[in-house]
């Protein structure tokens, strides 16, 4: 039995489901509709693309999503590769990592100098998989990370067909998202703050991108030419179904921006048909289990929760914290400033930029610097206030 906690846990998935794969004999659309019905594309894992599935009864669902993300990225692997083997995967998987974050790969090959190539996949996957441990609540987060984690599986289908990724791919595809998210909420007919919370969450929650405001944004500004690949179109249309159905209806704008979406995607009629239903589907039938549809607030609990634990852990270094911010000067003058103005949006980006780099320094706060720790940035820089002197609550006070 597979424990995807354990070291060796790829080598022995592969070893018990040798002949458990699907053969999508290069078919794209069977693949990705197989990969919805799963789960993976909205970040809950409901079971995986094989054959005969696997009893994951006594996993946590970090457990789950981990086996779900290796099966995915696998099943892109066959569908590209006709004669390929495990070995190849885990290399042009390891390779392929090494383009995107080639730091984090450093600090894996020194961490584990004489690990075989799975073993650092494990190590890879581990960091790709928001897990919302300790310092995040489980409520909410993941279900956010978990459905963009499915662009990193669009990275490596590009990869594999083009045997190269070019720098922007990550941040133009992520940023795409984004703004279709926001413009998809932003048609409904009837908005509530969760709506507009819900589009932070998903800004809070990118990897790959500096990314500032989406206001005034249209449709047609987004380039969504660029998007060739069938999976890129099929991924996109999803993710704007996502972000309309929390009412479970769709109104006549909201149609007809789909329509639109659909139509500037070169995706056929009956394409968006079936991803309405099989979405509607899905969402209805694990909507009890699935985090973001289980609460009534979800987006409130998760902020009420993470305030609560993110506030804990500043409190236990507020001697570091607080004496890594006096000693940046450029930082210590533009807070004083909020304090009295309006920080431009480059006076913003340079806040959040010195903030990120004095958590690196601080072994407990580098949560932050995780995938999915830009959610919890904002309760940092709120709390940043009481950490400094008193002049500068005064000044808020009088502000």
């Amino acid at each position: 039995m597979i424990n995807p906690s354990a070291n060796g846990w790829i080598d022995k998935f592969f070893i018990e489901n040798n002949d458990n794969f699907i053969d999508f004999q290069g078919n794209t659309l069977s693949f990705y509709e197989d990969c919805r019905a799963t789960g993976f594309i909205y970040g809950y894992v409901v079971c995986y693309q094989l054959q005969n599935q696997i009893n994951t009864t006594k996993w946590s669902y970090d457990e789950v999503t981990k086996v779900g993300f290796l099966n995915t990225l696998f099943s892109v692997y066959c569908l590209e590769k006709n004669n390929g083997s495990k070995e190849e995967f885990i290399d042009l998987v390891y390779q392929f990592y090494k383009i995107i974050q080639p730091e984090n790969l450093n600090f894996i090959k020194k961490l584990l100098p004489e690990g075989s190539l799975s073993y650092r996949l494990e190590s890879i996957i581990d960091e790709r998989i928001q897990t919302n441990s300790n310092t995040i609540s489980k409520n909410f987060s993941h279900i956010i990370t978990n459905a963009l984690l499915f662009i990193d599986v669009l990275a490596f289908e590009h990869f594999l067909k083009n045997n190269t990724l070019p720098a922007d791919y990550l941040k133009n595809i992520e940023s795409d998202c984004i703004k279709i998210v926001s413009l998809a909420l932003k048609i409904k007919e009837k908005k509530s703050k969760y709506d507009e919370l819900l589009v932070k969450l998903f800004e809070n929650s990118i990897r790959y991108t500096k990314f500032n405001s989406i206001e005034n944004i249209e449709l047609a500004e987004i380039k969504l030419i660029r998007y060739s690949s069938f999976m890129e179109k099929l991924y996109l249309l999803d993710i704007a179904q996502m972000a309309l159905w929390s009412d479970e209806k769709l109104e006549p704008k909201e149609i007809d921006f789909l329509k639109q979406l659909s139509l500037d995607l070169e995706l056929d009629a009956s394409l968006l048909e079936k991803s309405s239903n099989e979405i509607n589907n899905f969402i209805t039938k694990y909507k009890e289990e699935i985090p973001f549809f289980n609460y009534s607030n979800p987006i409130k609990h998760f902020y009420d929760q993470a305030n609560k634990n993110v506030t804990k852990l500043i409190i236990r270094n507020k001697d570091r914290l607080t004496k890594e911010i006096k000693e940046s000067g450029e930082l210590m003058q533009l807070l004083a400033k909020s304090t009295t103005k309006d920080l431009s949006k480059e006076e913003k980006k340079k806040v959040k930029k010195q903030i990120l780099d004095i958590c690196k320094t601080v072994p407990s706060l580098t949560i932050f610097l995780l995938p999915g720790g830009g959610l919890l940035l904002p309760i940092l820089i709120k709390f940043i206030p009481q950490l400094l002197p008193s002049a500068f609550n005064e000044n808020l006070e009088d502000s």
